[in-house]
């Protein structure tokens, strides 16, 4: 499959059939698997052969899975969860000792930040973040101790870019992991491993699942990383079940296709928006007033379907214009057929100090829109009469 395009590699990556022959992938709801002998069952947990032995372990649809996202990525290896925190949580832990240290930039999603500043101090783990517009700051936060850099490009929710090539470039130097989240991008739209990245992890909630149906997450990388991954999650249980599987495997089969309208949709409304009496700043990485939209373009195919607004008027204002949407639904999450607004000041990231989430760019007026799949002027004009 290496010599084929992305969207081949999405609908053509499955699973080997049962012997009925099924034209699409079968589901294997089953807790666990059986062996024609004792030896057999040997073998399988002395991994000696490849045979399924418990879903906690592997499954044919997770399998599917995780082999289609390491196809999409170029990665060599994955291993697939039950939501994308548990995929970031566990690669973490599996990764980490008391006393490692972490170099982060300032502008995670809100559950990350609290891993870091909550749980990872009771384990000794210690982590500094550098300016998401100054990556050169990151070689002043390497310690002795540090373990690896993390990031998201684009960031949740400031719609922040960061050049993977330059702090790769900072990683292979100092001999540290690089560790991406890849979510808001996807893999067809951004591929960090092409750009040095070790591991790239992603929410598959998201773009991936499309619909807002179910929850999952991946790792994918090195093999050698990924099997120090898959063999934490293996004893501590954070597995996909294989339904989940199976739609996310279904539903990468339409990702370029749905990515393709997704920017669309987000681009042709940022640019009618940008401008707006009513609005402080509109903010996507295709608009040429993006501050990072030169990285925006050298790294990734089109901007996503993410975009902000900063309405005027602070917290109250854009407590009004979320109220007046009368299409567009008010939810925390993202990356859905479905437009979605979220205000993360008070939601996503409410944990963080205001202090804190002024640093990384949430603002009171800050509203983050998840464009849809519906017609790019029916999204607009609710905008528009959600402003007056």
């Amino acid at each position: 499959m290496e010599n084929k395009h992305f969207e081949t590699k999405a609908i053509r990556a499955q699973m080997d059939r049962s012997n009925n022959n099924e034209h699409s992938s079968p589901l294997y709801l089953t807790s666990s698997f059986i062996f024609d002998s004792a030896e057999d069952m040997r073998a399988a947990f002395n991994d000696e052969s490849d045979a399924f032995i418990y879903s906690r372990y592997s499954n044919p649809n997770v399998n599917e899975f995780v082999n289609k996202v390491c196809l999409l990525e170029n990665a060599e290896a994955g291993v697939a969860f039950g939501s994308g925190m548990a995929a970031i949580y566990t690669t973490f832990m599996a990764l980490l000792k008391s006393g490692d240290h972490i170099v982060s930039c300032s502008s995670v999603f809100g559950a990350t930040h609290a891993i870091f500043t909550k749980y990872f101090p009771k384990l000794n783990i210690t982590h500094s973040y550098f300016n998401t517009n100054n990556v050169k700051e990151i070689e002043q936060l390497i310690k002795p101790e540090t373990r690896f850099i993390y990031l998201e490009t684009p960031t949740n929710p400031a719609i922040e870019l960061i050049d993977l090539e330059l702090v790769s470039s900072i990683a292979k130097k100092h001999k540290l992991l690089l560790i991406v989240d890849n979510c808001f991008a996807t893999p067809y739209l951004q591929q960090p491993i092409n750009y040095g990245a070790d591991l790239v992890i992603h929410s598959a909630t998201k773009y991936m699942d499309g619909q807002g149906r179910v929850l999952g997450g991946i790792t994918v990388g090195s093999k050698q990383l990924i099997n120090e991954i898959y063999l934490f999650g293996r004893l501590t249980g954070p597995s996909l079940s294989p339904f989940n599987a199976w739609v996310l495997s279904k539903s990468l089969e339409t990702l370029a296709l749905r990515m393709d309208r997704h920017c669309e949709n987000a681009l042709h409304v940022a640019q009618a928006l940008e401008g707006n009496s009513k609005l402080e700043n509109v903010s996507y990485p295709f608009l040429p007033s993006h501050p990072n939209h030169t990285i925006a373009k050298k790294q990734m195919k089109a901007g996503g379907g993410i975009i902000t607004v900063t309405v005027k008027g602070g917290y109250e204002a854009a407590k009004q214009f979320l109220d007046k949407l009368q299409m567009i639904k008010i939810s925390p999450n993202l990356g859905d057929a479905r437009s979605i607004a979220t205000h993360p000041a008070s939601s996503t990231h409410c944990k963080l100090s205001e202090i804190e989430r002024l640093s990384v760019g949430i603002t009171p007026g800050l509203i983050r829109i998840s464009i849809g799949l519906e017609n790019r002027e029916d999204i607009l004009n609710d905008l528009l009469q959600a402003l007056k």
